[in-house]
């Protein structure tokens, strides 16, 4: 390493417990996609403190600090955290206010940032930066709450489920040339992308009639069955779904009456429809929809399927040499690199962003349990957060030195899936569907 990347290190060493507490507090309090008010409202006041410029208010609580703004048309540089959590009530940390629990790991993510943003904002640190950093703290990557989400876009403060499909569409990523992106892992550290599985929402509403459950059953038209009926006809459909696809099709019942003496007027399903391909999950989705109709069909029910956008397939990117060399120093050779064959059936919105500019993503371990799950835990603080800070800062100075030479070779050397913003967001909005019909 050089004088510089030395002193990248030393400055995170230097306040490693200020930024153990900020990650304490924050995997110890989470919040929920587009709900993240006060976990962004903490990583502004560390911004602040360090005397950065701020942008707020994005997609609802997303929020950029800058350094080097000056330089931003020589080039500009996005190093992405994220804010949201999982309703995962039953982890040791649940945030009781939320239900929210840190079990992916995005505050390690949020850490990172702030821990690189310590470095990076020294002036001697910054002065060697040829051109500009945007510390970037993102909302709701994970897709949940669908109906929630849908009332954000009734009032019109969003259109996209997908914090950084919402930040895309409104422009927050219009002067960004080039994002360093970070996950925690449970296979420990590592570098590069491989793909994964692209996906569309459902909210589908099922609507019967209501009677006395015991006295006047008769009468009534049971919502619960048709949808149980959907269900098990989506099952049989399942081994249409090719293996090279990587399908997933994983409902959740958010609603199934009202009261136990009551035959079920309304259910409701939310549903993620996942593939490796665009073709693939649109396939899918066509299948599960033919599903759930079959099931209205056949208990005499209405329905109301109303689809979605969700995210891009991820797009395999390898990590240059220059970076390697620096994890491979931060790790005393303590990690993989990701072949870019690997696929990931799970899904990101940092596809999304892949379809418009290069990301760069690394991981780093320190964790134990399984992500989504509440076991989820971490074992080793240094890992999880301190090395996430420093390969966040090394990676941004060797970026962005010698005239940002690194950044923009690789800005240079990627084809874009979209020519432009407006391009995605029409593609975007041709999955926004709603199908109604009855059978009563």
């Amino acid at each position: 390493m050089d004088r510089t990347e030395e002193l990248i290190v030393k400055t995170i060493d230097d306040h490693k417990n200020e930024i153990l507490e900020f990650a304490r507090d924050i995997y110890t309090h989470a919040e929920l996609g587009y709900k993240e008010f006060k976990t962004s409202e903490k990583f502004q006041n560390k911004m602040k403190e360090l005397g950065l410029e701020i942008q707020k208010d994005l997609a609802i609580t997303g929020a950029k600090a800058f350094i080097n703004r000056d330089r931003k048309d020589s080039f500009s540089l996005a190093l992405l955290g994220e804010l949201d959590a999982l309703r995962i009530p039953t982890h040791k940390y649940a945030n009781p206010e939320t239900n929210g629990a840190h079990c992916c790991g995005h505050h390690a993510q949020l850490t990172g940032i702030v821990g690189a943003a310590i470095a990076l904002s020294i002036p001697e640190i910054a002065d060697k930066l040829d051109g500009q950093v945007e510390l970037f703290a993102v909302p709701a990557e994970e897709y949940g709450e669908v109906e929630f989400k849908n009332t954000l876009i009734e009032q019109g403060k969003i259109r996209y489920g997908g914090g950084k499909c919402e930040l895309l569409r409104i422009g927050a990523f219009d002067d960004i040339d080039l994002s360093l992106a970070h996950h925690i892992s449970e296979q420990g550290n590592s570098l590069g992308s491989g793909s994964s599985n692209g996906f569309v929402s459902k909210v589908i509403k099922i609507k019967g009639k209501a009677a006395h459950a015991a006295a006047a059953p008769d009468q009534g038209i049971n919502a619960l069955s048709a949808v149980s009926l959907g269900l098990q006809a989506l099952g049989l459909n399942r081994e249409t779904f090719r293996d090279e696809d990587a399908v997933r099709v994983h409902p959740i019942l958010t609603k199934g009456g009202e009261l136990v003496n009551v035959v079920p007027e309304q259910a409701v399903i939310e549903t993620l429809v996942r593939g490796k391909t665009i073709e693939a999950f649109t396939d899918a989705a066509v299948k599960t929809d033919r599903s759930f109709k079959a099931g209205a069909l056949a208990i005499g029910a209405d329905y109301r399927i109303e689809t979605m956008p969700g995210y891009l397939p991820e797009i395999p990117q390898e990590f240059p040499k220059e970076l390697i060399e620096a994890f491979d120093e931060l790790t005393k050779g303590n990690f993989e690199l990701t072949p870019k064959t690997t696929h990931s059936n799970g899904s990101t919105d940092v596809g999304d962003v892949q379809h418009l500019l290069p990301v760069l993503t690394f991981h780093t371990g320190g964790m134990k349990g399984g992500l989504h799950q509440d076991n989820f835990d971490i074992v080793d603080e240094d890992t999880a957060y301190i090395l996430t800070a420093k390969m966040f800062a090394i990676g941004a100075y060797r970026l962005l030195k010698d005239g940002a030479a690194l950044g923009k070779s690789i800005k240079e050397g990627y084809t874009p899936k979209f020519k432009n913003k407006e391009e995605y967001i029409s593609f975007m909005d041709s999955f926004n569907k709603i199908e109604e019909g009855s059978y009563k």
